[in-house]
């Protein structure tokens, strides 16, 4: 069976993560290259991702987090979040990194450059945080896919109040809003739910042809 496959039947949202087992530093820094590679919009990569090194934080955030104890014994704790402020000058600063990377006139950028701001300009402020949203995403099924690989556990939240994280965090005046958490780690041999068959609907039920 095709690797990549194995890991994802492998994989499931632990529940108990080993407090005792850190991920090696190889580890955390291929996640990293992961996410930094990820696909997003026009390549605008409009997020940040956070790992909470801070105890103290991590334990100030369970309050925050339904009372999840994977954002405190998991290995790392990621927070993936988006730009408050994805504007003019946000664009010119990709436009100067293509400029360079790629060893090209930035002037021959104008037309992508104006491209870009039209499009995000007609959004509002809650239209460009949904953008966002989507891109940060595309990160999340990257990370899960690249951990699964190669044998790190991982659980993917959306319960959490991210309003009080914000604050926690100091979000706020880094012009950030976080969206998503990601405990990331190894499970603990406790956890009974690893050993749960996997459910999905048959495959036939959701891919089709035309």
């Amino acid at each position: 069976m095709n690797h990549t496959i194995k890991a994802l039947e492998w994989r499931y949202a632990v529940k108990a993560f080993d407090p005792n087992h850190k991920l090696t530093d190889h580890q955390v820094e291929g996640i990293k290259k992961v996410l930094n590679l990820t696909a997003s919009s026009y390549g605008l990569q409009p997020f940040k991702f956070v790992f909470v090194d801070n105890v103290e934080k991590r334990e100030q955030l369970l309050a925050y987090s339904f009372k999840q104890r994977q954002v405190i014994d998991a290995s790392h704790l990621l927070i993936m979040a988006i730009e408050t402020n994805v504007d003019d000058n946000f664009v010119e600063s990709y436009l100067d990194n293509i400029s360079e990377t790629r060893k090209v006139e930035k002037d021959n950028l104008t037309q992508f450059g104006a491209m870009m701001k039209g499009s995000i300009g007609n959004l509002d402020q809650d239209g460009k945080e949904s953008w966002a949203k989507n891109q940060a995403y595309i990160a999340l099924g990257n990370i899960l896919t690249y951990c699964a690989v190669e044998g790190i556990d991982t659980c993917p939240m959306e319960g959490f109040v991210a309003d009080a994280y914000d604050e926690i965090l100091g979000f706020h005046e880094m012009g950030l809003k976080s969206v998503l958490v990601v405990p990331l780690g190894i499970r603990s041999s406790e956890d009974q739910y690893q050993n749960l068959p996997k459910v999905r609907r048959q495959t036939d039920d959701i891919i089709k042809h035309i």
